[in-house]
């Protein structure tokens, strides 16, 4: 019934004016011979099947061939991450070895520093010993005889000019002559700073000499921190008995300064 209506269709004489009709209702003619024979229907049946497993193959290995592309796409996705990470995580790690070099760098200085002034200090604490003599500077500056101020200077304005290069044992201004002073430090190197540094008042400068105590050319201690075993341990305690033996020198040297100067004096106006 289907083939019959088809047929009728498809007809050429139905359709005068389709010049594909005879082609179509010939094709129609053979689909009925292939359907109506048994052998012919079974070659037919098994095209078909060949041809629906050929295009479930091909979509299958479609299929596969999407995923292992999308599961490479992922990879490369994740091993570029990984990449970008690991970089990351390289250059911090040098920023902070470079920050920690740095830093080690800056507390190697320190450490040199100090030791170098520890150093000085015992040198220069070896010398008082050794020497028994205490830095003394002398000081001179314009004032006239009449001046009750003394040019500006009085043994409070010396001890604060002076302070501030290291501790200040002594300061002793001549009460006969105007205008000078005997000043004595505690260590060489407070002296020996005053003495290269301090100007005094800008109205009426000091002008300053060494008077006792005056260091020798100081050794260049090495700027790059080589110190060897040589220079032995560096003790920063001073026992009792050291303590008082020299504020009995620091007593006694003030006295001696003291008649010093007043003899220098009484010569002075001798002679005058």
């Amino acid at each position: 019934a289907s083939y019959r209506q088809k047929a009728l269709t498809c007809h050429p004489d139905k359709n005068p004016d389709n010049p594909k009709a005879a082609e179509l209702f010939h094709q129609l003619s053979q689909a009925l011979e292939v359907l109506t024979d048994a052998a012919a229907r079974a070659a037919y049946d098994k095209i078909c099947a060949a041809k629906k497993q050929a295009e479930e193959r091909n979509r299958k290995l479609d299929d596969k061939r999407k995923k292992i592309k999308l599961d490479l796409e992922t990879r490369e996705r994740q091993a570029e991450a990984q990449s970008q990470e690991e970089v990351k995580i390289s250059r911090t790690l040098e920023e902070e070895i470079a920050r920690l070099r740095e830093e080690g760098s800056r507390q190697l200085q320190e450490e040199q520093r100090l030791i170098r002034e520890q150093i000085q200090r015992e040198r220069e604490a070896q010398q008082q010993q050794t020497s028994n003599v205490t830095p003394k500077l002398k000081l001179k500056w314009k004032c006239k005889k009449d001046d009750e101020t003394n040019g500006g200077y009085s043994q409070d304005t010396l001890s604060r000019l002076l302070q501030k290069y290291g501790d200040v044992l002594n300061v002793i201004v001549s009460s006969k002559k105007k205008g000078s002073a005997v000043v004595e430090f505690a260590t060489v190197r407070a002296a020996d700073l005053a003495f290269k540094n301090e100007s005094g008042l800008h109205e009426n400068p000091l002008k300053i000499s060494w008077l006792e105590g005056q260091p020798e050319a100081a050794e260049q201690v090495s700027q790059t921190g080589q110190f060897t075993s040589s220079q032995g341990s560096l003790s920063s305690e001073r026992d009792y008995e050291s303590v008082v033996l020299m504020r009995m020198r620091q007593a006694a040297e003030r006295q001696r300064l003291i008649e010093e100067m007043q003899r220098e004096d009484e010569e002075e106006a001798a002679n005058s």
